[in-house]
């Protein structure tokens, strides 16, 4: 009998989100498998399970919730000896690594997906003493999450985020970051207004920031918007939908197993949509450390 922990956020996305929960776990009941669902209240509650689970003899961990959620399940099985397989039920207003990674949303297909425990160990981003499943990132746009409304990502989904990224830049209220950058592929120190450590390609619903990243390359995706204009900005931005903003003069991309970013500023770090320190970093890649289920 295999025994699943399902852990859920019920915070994120909309109400029938754990109505699709309890219909996954109904079917895998009815099909023979040990069912324990856990709901999470507050931040870090989700890591803390998944390790519990990492202790003991859980053979899978669905998690249900939006990346934030997701990354807390990684750091949770990165921070123990057990690497337990992880199936990722997309919820939330953007769930990047899930549709990065084309997970089935509809729950018949999911439950499918479950029952042939077809797994794939995938990268994972360490900045400090925490793990990224998706990107690190800081400046401009990284705090558009946290200013688009719960209702307002209920109605527009991440159309809401777009809408949000225009007037940020519209507005031009930001100033720029004065950001040292060392790696073997890499060194300089420029003024830039955004700078994004990607692991997978989809960032913030934008399905090509990153357009080379690979989890499976071992490799970290760099990419750095330097000081521009608005008309450059915007032309940036509109690119950022077919890739194509990789080739700007005023955008810096490269590759690399570990970089480092250092600067007198007081700047924060966005790490999977969470709060998650202030530079100076070192973000570097954990190979094959995170086991899902595709």
């Amino acid at each position: 009998m295999k025994k699943i922990k399902v852990i859920f956020n019920p915070s994120s996305g909309r109400q029938s989100m754990e109505r699709r929960v309890d219909r996954l776990c109904k079917l895998l009941l009815d099909d023979g498998y040990l069912i324990s669902k856990f709901i999470t209240q507050k931040k870090d509650d989700a890591m803390i399970e998944t390790m519990k689970a990492c202790k003991e003899d859980w053979d899978i961990i669905v998690v249900s919730g939006g990346d934030g959620t997701v990354n807390e399940v990684a750091k949770g099985i990165a921070n123990s000896e057990r690497k337990i397989p992880v199936a990722i039920l997309s919820s939330g207003t953007v769930n990047d690594f899930a549709n990065y990674m084309k997970i089935p949303k509809n729950i018949m297909d999911f439950y499918d997906m479950i029952k042939r425990e077809n797994t794939i160990d995938v990268d994972l981003g360490k900045v400090n003493s925490e793990y990224f499943v998706n990107v690190a990132a800081g400046g401009l746009l990284t705090n558009v999450g946290y200013q688009v409304l719960p209702e307002t990502k209920m109605v527009l989904g991440r159309m809401a985020y777009y809408i949000e990224g225009l007037k940020e830049i519209t507005l031009q209220n930001f100033e720029p970051i004065k950001l040292s950058v060392e790696s073997e592929e890499c060194s300089l120190d420029e003024e830039v207004l955004l700078f994004l450590i990607s692991n997978s390609s989809s960032i913030g619903g934008f399905k090509k920031l990153a357009p080379k990243a690979d989890v499976l390359d071992g490799l970290l995706d760099i990419v750095i918007v330097k000081k521009s204009g608005v008309q450059d900005l915007a032309n940036i931005f509109i690119n950022i939908f077919s890739g194509d903003h990789i080739n700007h003069p005023n955008v810096v991309y490269f590759k690399s197993k570990s970089v480092r970013l250092d600067t007198r500023e007081k700047v924060s770090i966005d790490i999977d949509g969470e709060y998650g320190g202030k530079l100076p970093a070192t973000f570097e890649i954990v190979p094959k450390a995170f086991r899902i289920i595709v």
